[in-house]
């Protein structure tokens, strides 16, 4: 008996060896028409077998470029799209540029620090006030995430104040954590307690 494991190699692997089979026949058929039908039969059965991937825009595009891939790029048929080059499997991606800075407070993270620096070149003003706002909150955010049992208050005051060199000096209830607008916040705190106030209705 014949396994699969003493067969080569399948190029894309989730397509089966059955698809593979008929790729490696379509290689074989002289005549450029006949070729031609079979690799467009071929590539309906590869997008009959995942219909949610359908409705993708460049669905159709990858199932050509698999059909290239499987053929090892040597099947000479009109592609409907211009397919990948067997260069771009073989080449290594660009290396990703990442930070090498060093991160003051590693679990307020690399983005707040820019943006700390951001609203330290703002002008005064109400979006200036905004932002420090929002940071505010981003950094009582990031301190739950890695110290899940506390929030100590000024421990955060201190840490913005040392990020700005003391430029942003905020209050205690500039860390409140609430999305809602301070105005509106203040009407859902009130009407929170009212509900928490009514006796419940005898049935």
């Amino acid at each position: 008996m014949k396994y699969n494991t003493q067969e080569r190699r399948l190029p894309m692997p989730e397509y089966g060896r059955g698809i593979q089979n008929m790729v490696d026949h379509a290689l074989t058929i002289e005549n450029r028409e006949e070729r031609q039908r079979c690799a467009n039969s071929i590539i309906k059965i590869m997008g009959n077998m995942y219909p949610l991937l359908r409705d993708l825009p460049d669905f159709k595009h990858k199932l050509w470029d698999h059909l290239a891939i499987m053929a090892d790029f040597k099947l000479d048929i009109d592609y409907p799209y211009e397919v990948v080059k067997p260069s771009t499997l073989t080449d290594k991606p660009a290396q990703i540029p990442y930070p090498t800075g060093r991160i003051r407070y590693r679990h307020y993270g690399y983005f707040l620090e820019e943006l700390i620096k951001k609203v330290l070149e703002m002008p005064e003003g109400e979006e200036k006030a905004q932002l420090i706002h929002l940071i505010a909150i981003q950094m009582r955010k990031n301190f739950i995430t890695w110290n899940k049992d506390s929030v100590e208050i000024q421990k955060l005051i201190s840490d913005l104040a040392n990020y700005t060199n003391g430029a942003i000096l905020l209050k205690e209830e500039d860390l409140e954590i609430n999305e809602l607008e301070p105005s509106a916040a203040k009407r859902y705190r009130a009407a929170f307690a009212l509900q928490r106030r009514r006796p419940a209705r005898k049935k």
